[in-house]
């Protein structure tokens, strides 16, 4: 069981037992409260029972070393495995894990969407964007202000982000106002497609 909540219109906070972790869209950035700070750009990662694909669409995301190899060194980095593969602390990050940057990020030119996978239920966290969302896969829970995203992925639930009165419009569905979503598993989201407000 996990919540999702949004205090501000480009973010999207993911709580469960063990761990909270914000999603900035508009920054392309995670904010799971860890010493070595924000993570920012694509990558794959674990953070307490939540797992993380951030994926760089459109515009420039890397320069020096190709995407899989940084996307390599980041997931090793953040599940805080020493290059050698001897297991570590699960419970602490190197402080010298994300001391440089892997990434050459810029959110002005390249966008970041992220498929984050709790118990088995994919949440699909994208804003407004509308590009690489075939990379999604089968999304859950979509949090976006795109309808045509929403069509295109079709998912059981939307979190809605931004123009909420043109999008239930769009699509025809009326919305539900929620402070927090609270999601049991996969098995008990809706049939038929459900639009939420949170605030």
């Amino acid at each position: 069981m996990f919540d999702i909540e949004s205090k501000k219109p480009d973010e999207i906070t993911i709580t469960t037992k063990k761990t909270s972790v914000t999603f900035n869209v508009a920054q392309g950035t995670v904010d799971a409260n860890l010493k070595v700070g924000k993570i920012q750009g694509p990558g794959e990662f674990e953070i307490g029972d939540i797992s993380i694909r951030a994926l760089g669409v459109g515009g420039k995301v890397s320069e020096g070393r190709s995407a899989s190899s940084e996307d390599a060194l980041l997931s090793r980095r953040m599940s805080n495995t020493p290059p050698s593969g001897a297991p570590s602390s699960s419970h602490s990050i190197p402080s010298e894990a994300l001391s440089e940057p892997l990434i050459s990020f810029d959110p002005k030119e390249a966008k970041v969407i992220y498929d984050v996978e709790i118990g088995g239920v994919h949440v699909g966290i994208i804003g407004g964007c509308e590009e690489g969302l075939d990379e999604l896969g089968m999304i859950g829970v979509l949090c976006t202000s795109s309808v045509r995203a929403v069509r295109e992925i079709e998912p059981k639930m939307v979190v809605a982000m931004g123009n909420v009165d043109g999008m239930v419009t769009e699509l025809k569905l009326s919305a539900r106002t929620e402070k927090k979503l609270k999601i049991k598993n996969a098995d008990a989201l809706p049939l038929a497609l459900e639009v939420v407000v949170l605030n």
